[in-house]
């Protein structure tokens, strides 16, 4: 195995945990085995796109995102002279951005139970284990606040000088230090009272949040140069002191410009002391943590849903045989328990969810909009982006090789378990997504697109059908996730189109015809049963 530059780096501190009493080679030697695991890790951010030649995807080649987003910081720390205000929405910015990132991509070291299982059966002490693993953490988080800022601090050592960017570095460090401490001790508090599972949902969630957030952070960088007041007076409310990225945006006040108010002079306290403070209660609690990660060993019960009769009495309206009824609790449950596919369609339902609002302001900015003749609801059709995605996402699973299960069922044809599947998908995921997004269309448009709704929702059956049909796969959950490929992606764009040709179809109908949303309904929901009826027509 190759040595690690960072590692030959850390080796001219060897005297420094020698002193502390850490066995340094043994600590090395860890890390060593620890950084050549991580490099064939893909990041979450990358993970939609995982195929089976980038399981060597180093985790240092993927931080070209990171630099990316720290183009963002530059008219924030490059420019301006407002400190407050500029370094407040800085920090908020790189402490968002690093905390997903950790929770997300490296609580794996954090929670890592292999360190007490393997490690600590062997001659090594505790201290040593633990070193390794605070400066396995360390590298890893030196690396992405470097990609993060490195851009953003050498604009700002030549426009706003070397002590601004000295006071930045050191910000950052103990800005790093408050990260670890506040993620282990929600660490701490989630295992002292939840069981494993909690954790690893609350992590999956994390997840999601840090790919959508890429999805739509092409936006926030769009809009983040339209407007930078930069002369803007920051005013002061008690409850700013609970607002942390003001605390590291304090000192530059105070250094800098020589303001010695109260409040300045609070927030540049507690911008050191919090940190030191949060890690001294991280290391104290170091012996608690590792006894409740044995938690993470255990797989809690899943609970038993209450048998509820006007479930039971709507499940045998949406499904008529008993098969198509299991088949649509047992994708249901695929759907909400499986990670793996959380983290690929949960992204998209988000930004299906937020499309219609980006177009819609996108479109209307600039102009007054009549909304109570307006036609631009019709923006709720962006909505039906998630479904080719997630039709094909249903036919893959992360246990894809249980489902030789499929030929031991007593069944002619999978009729059932296909049309099961995708109800549970338009019913369990699609289906709160739009009657969300309808209340909120209802209240800005009014109740007179009711019509329109009903017609927008009757559209998305039949889509789901149309996507069904063009996909390969047919099966639900019976292949890898590595087998989604590019000619499968260009199915989806493809996909899109009939999209739009069904919107610009209601949009003629809608505004030609008097009634014309009410007729286009009815007859688009007896097409839907009819439809339904020859694509599932069973051969039994």
């Amino acid at each position: 195995m190759t040595d690690f530059k960072t590692l030959r780096l850390l080796d001219k501190f060897r005297w420094l945990f020698i002193k502390m009493g850490i066995d340094y080679d043994m600590m090395r030697k860890i890390l060593h085995i620890k950084l050549t695991m991580d490099e064939r890790k893909v990041p979450t951010l990358f993970n939609q796109n995982k195929k089976k030649d980038n399981q060597k995807y180093g985790y240092i080649k993927s931080l070209w995102i990171y630099m990316l987003f720290g183009l963002i910081l530059i008219p924030l720390m490059g420019f301006g002279q407002n400190f407050l205000f500029q370094m407040s929405i800085a920090f908020a910015m790189i402490i968002f951005l690093i905390m997903t990132s950790l929770i997300s991509d490296f609580s794996s070291v954090l929670l890592d139970v292999r360190d007490k299982s393997i490690l600590s059966t062997k001659p090594i002490s505790a201290k040593t284990i633990n070193a390794a693993k605070f400066m396995h953490i360390f590298i890893y988080l030196s690396y992405l606040t470097l990609a993060l800022t490195a851009i953003p601090l050498i604009v700002s050592l030549f426009t706003q000088g070397i002590v601004f960017f000295i006071l930045t570095g050191l910000e950052i460090l103990l800005m790093n230090l408050f990260i670890v401490a506040i993620t282990a001790i929600l660490y701490i508090a989630i295992l002292r009272f939840f069981d494993g599972e909690k954790l690893k949902d609350m992590i999956n969630y994390v997840q999601i949040a840090l790919s959508l957030m890429l999805m739509i952070g092409y936006q926030v960088l769009i809009r983040s140069f339209e407007f930078v007041n930069l002369d803007m007076v920051v005013s002061f409310h008690w409850w700013n002191l609970f607002l942390i990225p003001m605390w590291f945006a304090a000192p530059y006040e105070l250094i800098l410009h020589g303001d010695t108010s109260l409040l300045t002079v609070i927030y540049t306290i507690l911008a050191v002391i919090v940190p030191i403070i949060s890690i001294w209660i991280y290391i104290k609690l170091i012996p608690t943590f590792e006894r409740n990660l044995q938690k993470l060993l255990s797989t809690s019960k899943s609970k038993k849903e209450k048998n509820n009769r006007l479930k039971s009495f709507l499940l045998t309206i949406v499904c008529r045989t008993h098969e198509e009824r299991a088949f649509y609790r047992f994708a249901a449950l695929m759907m909400k328990q499986e990670r793996e596919f959380k983290l690929k369609v949960y992204p998209s339902l988000g930004f299906s969810f937020i499309i219609p609002f980006i177009f819609m302001f996108t479109f209307s900015r600039g102009e007054e909009v009549d909304y109570a003749s307006s036609m631009s609801y019709l923006n709720i059709y962006f909505s039906m982006m998630i479904i080719p995605s997630a039709v094909l996402m249903l036919g893959h699973s992360a246990k894809y090789k249980a489902a030789w299960i499929y030929k031991t069922l007593p069944l002619k044809d999978y009729t059932d378990l296909q049309k099961g599947s995708l109800k549970a998908f338009l019913i369990k995921l699609y289906t709160p997504l739009f009657l969300v997004l309808s209340i909120v269309f209802s209240y800005i448009y009014g109740i007179r697109i009711i019509p329109d709704l009903l017609a927008v929702l009757v559209t998305s059956w039949l889509y789901t059908i149309l996507c069904f049909v063009m996909m390969t796969n047919k099966l639900p959950f019976t292949k890898p996730y590595d087998e989604v490929n590019d000619a499968q992606g260009w199915k989806i764009l493809l996909l899109l189109l009939p999209l739009g040709l069904l919107v610009g179809l209601h949009y003629v109908i809608a505004s030609q015809i008097t009634y014309g949303s009410t007729i286009y309904f009815i007859v688009l929901f007896f097409i839907n049963i009819l439809i339904w009826k020859l694509v599932f027509k069973s051969k039994k």
